[in-house]
């Protein structure tokens, strides 16, 4: 058996670099836990003390709050913030709330003080403890008065007495008795809309206004008026109470600020305060006569500049990442999603100079924020698709939009099939298969052409 040599070339991960590259992948909330759990490990590296910290910029604050005030996804959230701080919506309506806006006691809370018969509060409570987390009664009346060994008489008068409780629709037992008691409540003739919500509810939800129109022998248009008060009820009075979580509020990475020249984009440093060297120990360091402490305190301060360096290395590739998403999506930054154009992370790691790996691991699990909301900013990745509209191709989010303003467009009473809108999309510019069309409308939440068609009577 001959033996040989021969000599060749492995690039060799150090721990630091695989931990370097595990900092750059994390999000801001890990890259918190990371921070903190890694003072705890190593005495030398801390946070600034409150006084020492830099003031907040104020041009950033601004245009944090701005892009608060513009961001089409997140203006609920902060409108709710604004409510909360004067007093919550139900308590200036004259309701107790709890604090954790729990249904059940939200409820109870409202049969205070009232002088109901005991048997009856009974089984008011215990109607109020078989509420599913929408505020219905999923079992019958009777078989509830069967479990819990109350007179059916009795909770029939309980059930009552519930239903007339807010929210309104609360203790329905079909979504039809739900909405029949909130236009019980409405001032006005509502008639015509308890007629459709008993009958013709199927009927409405396919937008077939004829066909109730002829049924309940009233006009299109009144039919139409009744339809749009339905549709502004509560299918699920009670989804504000239980078994509601608090939102969760993402903090952006990167921020994209409109400019009179172009778009300043920025990495948001207030999620992330700047890390230093304690100069305690970096005094002691200097100074000590014990060489062990020396040694070790040594070892520690150049752990704590490898995970500062680390922390501006992703700071500093997040940005030029960032800085390419915004200059080659500039249509998706001045006129919204149906300009997104095609975009893959081996084009931008080419601009960057660096492995497409690098560029996966830059944006994952980072979010960019900018005048049209926030976003993952692996959403502004995609693939071509072919067509012609625009210097690169289309993305499939335009494809999207332009079949959703096709939809929109459409002559409800003979609406567009599949092969249609494919053809009209060729003809737009995005030629895609007739089977991607189905796919996409079925992504946007959209039915076929026969759950859109408005019947004829």
């Amino acid at each position: 058996m001959e033996l040989q040599q021969s000599q060749k070339q492995t690039q060799v991960l150090t721990p630091q670099m695989v931990q370097a590259v595990k900092i750059l992948q994390m999000g801001v909330p890990e890259l918190q836990e990371y921070v903190a759990e890694t003072i705890q490990e190593n005495p030398v590296l801390e946070l600034p003390e409150p006084s020492d910290a830099p003031a907040p910029d104020d041009d950033m604050a601004r245009k944090l709050e701005w892009l608060k005030s513009t961001d089409r996804q997140n203006a609920w959230y902060h409108a709710q913030d604004a409510e909360d701080e004067r007093g919550d919506w139900l308590s200036r309506q004259g309701y107790f709330v709890d604090e954790d806006r729990d249904l059940k006691r939200y409820l109870l809370s409202q049969f205070m003080g009232i002088d109901l018969d005991g048997q009856i509060m009974d089984a008011v409570e215990f109607l109020i403890g078989r509420l599913d987390d929408n505020g219905f009664l999923e079992e019958s009346i009777a078989s509830l008065a069967a479990l819990s060994g109350i007179d059916l008489a009795v909770m029939t008068r309980a059930l009552i007495e519930l239903q007339a409780a807010e929210p309104v629709g609360v203790g329905a037992q079909t979504l039809t008795e739900c909405l029949k008691l909130q236009l019980l409540r409405m001032s006005g003739d509502h008639r015509l809309a308890i007629r459709i919500v008993e009958g013709h509810l199927d009927d409405l939800a396919r937008r077939r206004y004829n066909v109730i129109a002829k049924d309940l022998g009233a006009s299109r248009q009144e039919v139409e008026a009744a339809c749009a008060l339905i549709r502004g009820l509560d299918p699920k009075p009670a989804s504000g109470f239980s078994g509601q979580e608090d939102p969760v509020y993402i903090a952006p990475d990167v921020i994209v600020n409109a400019q009179p020249g172009g778009f300043e984009v920025v990495v948001n440093d207030c999620t992330m305060p700047r890390l230093k060297i304690s100069p305690y120990y970096a005094e002691l360091m200097r100074t000590s006569d014990d060489k062990e402490v020396r040694g070790y305190l040594s070892e520690k301060a150049a752990q704590a500049r490898w995970v500062m360096r680390a922390i501006d290395q992703r700071h500093s590739t997040l940005l030029r990442c960032a800085q390419q998403i915004v200059e080659r999506q500039e249509g998706f930054f001045r006129s919204g999603a149906a300009h997104l154009a095609p975009l893959t992370m081996g084009e931008v790691a080419q601009a960057m100079s660096v492995h497409e790996s690098t560029v996966s691991r830059a944006v994952r699990d980072k979010y960019l924020q900018c005048g049209w909301g926030t976003y993952p900013m692996s959403y502004f990745f995609c693939r071509d698709l072919g067509g012609q509209t625009m210097e690169d191709g289309v993305s499939p989010n335009a494809a999207k939009a332009l079949l959703k303003k096709l939809i929109d467009g459409e002559d409800k009473a003979h609406p567009l099939s599949d092969q249609k809108l494919c053809q009209k999309m060729g003809e737009q510019g995005c030629p895609i298969a007739r089977r991607t069309v189905a796919k996409y409308r079925e992504e946007l939440g959209l039915p076929g052409a026969a759950g859109r068609r408005e019947r004829e009577g």
